[in-house]
């Protein structure tokens, strides 16, 4: 018997009445594998030339983030690991690095937050990689990964088998419900083969890491028309002037972000190699204004729906919260602090 009333309550609350097992509900593991499934089924399709994501900076931009849009609006967590593969054949394609083979699912795990970290080393053999990489999507599904990783105080790009024994996920490591699909864990490196892709930061300076984080914002732009949909339905059903009111507003972000992704798509073909220095203040200003878009969604259509869509729609109420995780790969203030430094300062650079 439970000592206390919290621990009564608790007891029901992990049994259900009668002593009846709680819902299963949601599983983070069939969200995960559907996703898995569905992001091999565009891999093959990209190899096949059934779906195209057109190289940045080669004369079609707009069609390579409309490419990612349309992935995005049918699912968030599927676009997520689909613009991983898309971003890493770009790259080794800038930089000269090994072609990604049929068949094979690349990621991109670049995240640098705070802890760990990933060491390189260079023995007789080659590069060998220790230490611990967070936030790599598509853990258990992709076959490759370009990581970043640090050689004393140098930092570097590098390719991986996941096959390797020494690559591990880190089970417990991705809790989220939003994004649960994307399988973004924490992954532990021990001695793992690597081969080096450019040279010391190029990752970092090469044009294309701007180009590339522009395509992620494609991506949130699609989930945000994703997320409409439930505003448009709820306004068509019936002539209502405050939810017409926040379909007006909606429709006028989404009619913005729309137009600043195909300009920025033009500037980027103009001038792919960034010789005019214009790709990072691009890249700021349309992620910043992006991610607003896509807040502003959020939350008309919160307001104007109501939580019936958020608590009977499955596919809106898993959608809302994808984009919620994923406009977070926005750094908020910080990202808005450069872009404005940058603003200011530039005549007196």
């Amino acid at each position: 018997m439970p000592s206390t009333t919290h621990d009564a309550i608790t007891a029901a609350l992990a049994t259900g009445p009668a002593g009846s097992r709680a819902p299963t509900g949601f599983s983070a593991d069939a969200a995960r594998a559907s996703t898995a499934a569905a992001f091999a089924d565009r891999v093959d399709d990209i190899d096949a030339g059934r779906l195209d994501f057109p190289l940045p900076g080669g004369g079609r931009t707009a069609a390579r983030f409309r490419a990612l849009t349309a992935v995005a609006a049918d699912d968030l967590c599927v676009a997520r690991l689909v613009e991983g593969h898309v971003d890493a054949t770009a790259i080794l394609a800038e930089l000269d690095g090994p072609q990604a083979g049929a068949g094979e699912r690349w990621g991109v795990w670049a995240a640098e937050p705070p802890g760990e970290g990933l060491t390189a080393t260079r023995t007789d053999q080659g590069w060998t990689l220790n230490g611990l990489k967070p936030y790599c999507s598509g853990a258990h599904s992709c076959t490759h990964a370009l990581v970043t990783a640090t050689e004393g105080e140098d930092r570097r790009l590098f390719a991986v088998a996941t096959a390797d024994p020494g690559c591990r996920p880190v089970p417990g490591t991705w809790r989220a419900l939003g994004m649960a699909g994307s399988d973004t864990p924490d992954v532990r490196f021990d001695g793992v083969h690597a081969v080096a892709v450019g040279g010391v930061r190029e990752y970092l300076t090469r044009p294309g890491f701007q180009h590339g984080g522009i395509g992620v914002a494609a991506c949130w732009y699609g989930g945000a028309l994703a997320v409409a949909e439930a505003l448009r339905t709820a306004a068509g059903r019936r002539e209502d002037v405050l939810t017409d009111a926040h379909m007006g507003a909606v429709d006028m972000r989404l009619h913005a972000a729309g137009t600043v992704l195909a300009q920025a798509a033009v500037e980027i073909d103009l001038d792919p190699d960034d010789t005019g220095g214009t790709a990072r203040l691009r890249s700021l200003r349309t992620r910043a204004f992006v991610e607003s878009v896509c807040a502003d969604v959020l939350t008309h259509v919160g307001r104007a729906t109501g939580a019936g869509p958020l608590c009977r729609d499955e596919r809106h109420a898993r959608t809302a919260a994808d984009l919620t995780v994923y406009i977070r790969q926005h750094h908020a203030e910080r990202n808005l602090a450069e872009l404005g430094g940058l603003v200011a300062r530039k005549e007196h650079s």
